[in-house]
């Protein structure tokens, strides 16, 4: 097995870690392979980086790599996605007043409820406008996320028009404390374990874990160059195996410590150890103070079969891009969508991997609308016209 060097891109954020145990940990090497890993700060610099061949593979969000693929936004590039480096993660996180706001709006309703806080919001949004007062401002990380469409989701289910009533801004994940510090937002939907940070300091309330959304979102990927795959089959086979290694090294609890002391290195995530070690656990404090929240799903990492780039999961991905706007509707951007979630990869790699087991994936639900068929896209995206402006 010979000794092969890939330059890999990534942000500092939690669900970097499998790639951060790889090579830090030892299961690349083991490999035969060298990691040289690469902290950014934008999506678009991992994206751009990637795109033009000086990183052989990223930690991207899941929705970048089918946006590249198909030409969408921006210069079009095909990636393969062999492997789904974290599902779920996120979290949206307001400023202590505009949680006040939405308490009180909410009439005696309990905002942890999505549902509640959603009408909450719109009665905010109705009341802000009689006075005169600007728009909510609200910070993703990039219009092709997790992040735009859990707000979008989330907004529009409550009467919200996400693209009319709020203002939805681009900020890089490390910048979003700061912005909701210097009030520049009112909230923002961003990766652990930046929520985090924000309550920390004080300056905001964690509203909703990602998952009171979505249950088992594909948020960040592993992504590669088709062009480049296509003469490093072994090599991406055997990087593959290594995650896969990593994540379950990740998973088991008796390395706990190991593992976030290599995630809080200052050359890779950068934060304390402890807020690490609460994320991973998915128990998280939600208020300054001692209110804690604990969900075992908040971030998964391998768990639950969510490894595996399933295509139903890149479909769902899709249909957001045409219900936003983003992407027209075709059967074959479908195809080509889905084409780049390469679990014929993932699986083959798996035998690499001595000791993984099968877990069957969990599917793509919401908190509320009509359940997502992979097969009824137009029929899906016509469910969801009623709140939002969504159209084919």
């Amino acid at each position: 097995m010979s000794g092969d060097s890939l330059r890999i891109g990534f942000i500092p954020l939690a669900d970097a870690a499998a790639l951060i145990v790889a090579a830090d940990r030892g299961f690349a090497a083991k490999e035969g392979l060298s990691l040289d890993l690469v902290r950014e700060v934008s999506w678009s610099n991992v994206r751009d980086k990637l795109n033009i061949g000086l990183f052989d593979a990223a930690h991207l969000l899941a929705p970048v790599a089918i946006a590249s693929s198909l030409g969408i936004g921006h210069i079009k590039m095909p990636l393969l996605v062999p492997f789904v480096l974290g599902a779920n993660g996120n979290a949206i996180t307001v400023s202590p007043a505009l949680y006040s706001a939405l308490a009180l709006a909410a009439d005696g309703g309990d905002v942890s409820d999505p549902r509640v806080s959603a009408r909450a919001l719109a009665r905010v949004v109705t009341e802000r406008r009689k006075r005169g007062a600007d728009p909510l401002t609200f910070g993703m990380t990039f219009p092709f996320s997790c992040h735009n469409y859990l707000l979008r989701f989330w907004m529009a289910a409550g009467g919200v028009d996400p693209d009319e009533d709020i203002r939805l801004v681009v900020l890089p994940p490390p910048y979003m404390v700061d912005s909701l510090s210097s009030r520049q937002v009112d909230g923002f939907c961003v990766g652990a374990p930046w929520n985090s940070v924000a309550v920390e300091l004080g300056i905001g309330h964690i509203l909703h874990f990602g998952t009171d959304i979505f249950a088992q979102a594909p948020e960040k990927v592993l992504a590669v160059r088709a062009a480049w795959s296509a003469n490093r089959e072994d090599v991406l086979k055997r990087l593959v195996s290594a995650l896969e290694q990593a994540a379950a090294f990740i998973n088991d609890p008796r390395n706990l410590d190991e593992v976030v002391a290599l995630l809080a290195a200052p050359a890779r995530i950068g934060v304390s150890a402890e807020l690490l070690e609460r994320t991973l656990k998915g128990r998280l404090r939600v208020a300054p103070g001692e209110t804690f929240r604990g969900d075992p799903d908040y971030i998964l990492i391998g768990r639950n079969g969510s490894a595996r780039p399933d295509p139903s999961d890149a479909a769902w991905l899709y249909a957001q891009m045409v219900r936003w706007q983003q992407a027209p509707w075709s059967p074959d951007l479908l195809s080509a969508a889905k084409a780049c979630f390469r679990a014929d990869i993932y699986e083959a790699s798996r035998v690499v991997s001595a000791g993984s087991s099968s877990v069957a994936a969990q599917h793509f639900r919401a908190f509320t609308g009509p359940n997502f068929d992979p097969g009824d896209i137009p029929g899906y995206l016509a469910a969801l016209q009623t709140t939002s402006k969504s159209r084919l």
